[in-house]
């Protein structure tokens, strides 16, 4: 059979996002980088969520035009059938675990659509996210390939599954007692508090279908065609050999990030997910008066909700550490009912903080920014690898314990501040500000902290590396791409 390149044919990747920005943006990174390639590429989406997508891909935010090179296809959001109100299409807008449910549902109302979608574009391939676990059945319907896109990095991978595997948290007696997860290639030691719990065969309804949900994940890792991860070989490259060589047989596994470096130019940074809440050139004046390494960025992510009381302690950690700080408050966050009376007035000079959606790789590419507190979602932290960031690492649900493993025991890269309590709600561990205090101090001040910012200087430059052309991104793109079109279907 001959190849699409023998026949003159363009190569055309349907991509179905998860619709929460820690999942949407890396995958439209991803889109540009398919799309610098010469690669005919189709969005799935909904109403609210197209305007932004159709911005940062540079395109009219058109309907359902297929014969532009780039484009999006608009489906109606189920808003009805799954309970939630108008306005509800992405994930950090839910307010409560109930409404959280109810948006997971609404995901999987979304398998008739992705059939019609299909149907219609007629594409070579289906990229979609890992939360889809049905868009593999839906892609053998029409006899093309699914690739997952794997919102996590490969070494949580590994750790999910030697867990899964060996169960060596059944070995202790207390939720508070480490154990030592066997047959990784680091000493990885976690408690029972910081994993998620099983809610196998649980009667409550929101914890049965997220249990139904995460086993369909999984099942489609082993059946799908492939799986991308936004990381880079050199990373985690005893991890990429583990998943590799024990975990998934036969391998076919892509490696394709850093995907945020796809931005170069400071309008694709600013305008990287949702439109921000401040103005990149305030912004960047803000950063431009301030000496190098001396500001220190706080910023949990879109999904991260801290009680009023913890929101209390970092804004008294931040005003006694008397550093220059930037602080990101998602925007439903009512600070009168926290903010200690005169903080911004007293921290004016020194702190800016941003109600809403910041620039983030904007900021951490900036040459003042010393130290990142951050929820170690993995966007974040590859966002702060790329830009030679160290870490104080907070985690507080999902994937984000072992990822604080990855940067503070294996890269290095770190400062932990001592989160216990995997928790899905406000009700994690608490720290108190003196707590805080001494993660900041020692990530921008302490004993070891040039060696940390070289290690992570060293990990900036291999980030660079892997996404130049020749580098292991870079060809590993150009395989994936190669792959697809060596036949008709691309399998």
């Amino acid at each position: 059979m001959c190849s699409m390149a023998e026949t003159g044919e363009q190569l055309h990747v349907a991509f179905f996002p998860f619709m929460t920005p820690g999942h949407s943006i890396p995958m439209l990174d991803l889109v540009r980088l398919f799309v610098a390639r010469g690669v005919k590429t189709t969005v799935f989406t909904t109403p609210l969520n197209a305007p932004d997508i159709s911005k940062y891909l540079n395109i009219r935010a058109s309907t359902n035009n297929n014969d532009l090179a780039t484009s999006v296809y608009i489906t109606p959001f189920p808003s009805i059938k799954a309970g939630l109100p108008e306005g509800v299409e992405s994930q950090d807008r839910t307010t409560s675990p109930e409404m959280s449910l109810k948006f997971f549902l609404a995901m999987e109302l979304l398998k008739h659509p992705l059939e019609q979608f299909l149907k219609d574009t007629k594409p070579n391939c289906l990229i979609a996210d890992n939360f889809f676990p049905y868009a593999t059945d839906v892609a053998k319907m029409f006899d093309i390939p699914r690739v997952v896109f794997q919102s996590t990095g490969c070494f949580s991978m590994c750790v999910m599954m030697a867990l899964s595997q060996h169960q060596p948290q059944n070995s202790v007696a207390s939720d508070n007692d480490f154990f030592i997860i066997p047959n990784l290639p680091h000493e990885i030691k976690l408690t029972k508090s910081q994993l998620q719990p099983d809610h196998k065969g649980s009667d409550d309804e929101m914890n049965a279908s997220l249990s139904r949900l995460f086993g369909g994940v999984g099942r489609a890792l082993f059946t799908s065609y492939g799986i991308i991860f936004n990381s880079f070989t050199r990373l985690e490259s005893e991890y990429v050999d583990y998943f590799n060589n024990v975990v998934r047989k036969p391998s076919r596994v892509w490696h394709l990030g850093p995907v945020s470096l796809c931005n170069r130019q400071v309008e694709g940074k600013s305008i990287r997910g949702k439109s921000s809440s401040i103005n990149e050139n305030i912004c960047l004046k803000w950063l431009n008066d301030r000496k190098p390494n001396s500001v220190i960025y706080v910023s949990f992510g879109s999904l991260t909700c801290f009680s009023a009381s913890q929101l209390r302690e970092i804004a008294i950690a931040l005003e006694c550490f008397g550093r220059d700080f930037i602080w990101v408050l998602r925007g439903g966050e009512n600070v009168e009912e926290w903010l200690p009376k005169g903080f911004e007035e007293r921290v004016k000079s020194k702190g800016l903080i941003i109600r809403g959606w910041a620039p983030q790789v904007l900021i951490l590419d900036h040459e003042v920014i010393g130290g990142f507190v951050t929820h170690c979602g993995w966007n974040s932290i590859l966002e702060s690898i790329s830009a030679g960031v160290p870490m104080v690492t907070w985690p507080v649900y999902a994937e984000q314990f072992y990822n604080e493993k990855l940067v503070a025991d294996v890269l290095k890269v770190g400062v932990k501040v001592g989160s216990m309590h995997w928790s899905d709600t406000s009700s994690g561990t608490f720290l108190e500000h003196e707590k805080i205090g001494d993660a900041l101090k020692e990530v921008m001040d302490g004993e070891g902290m040039l060696e940390m910012r070289e290690r992570a200087k060293k990990l900036k430059e291999m980030a660079y590396e892997a996404v130049e052309e020749g580098g292991s991104s870079y060809c590993q793109l150009s395989s994936l791409i190669d792959q697809l079109s060596s036949s008709k279907n691309g399998i």
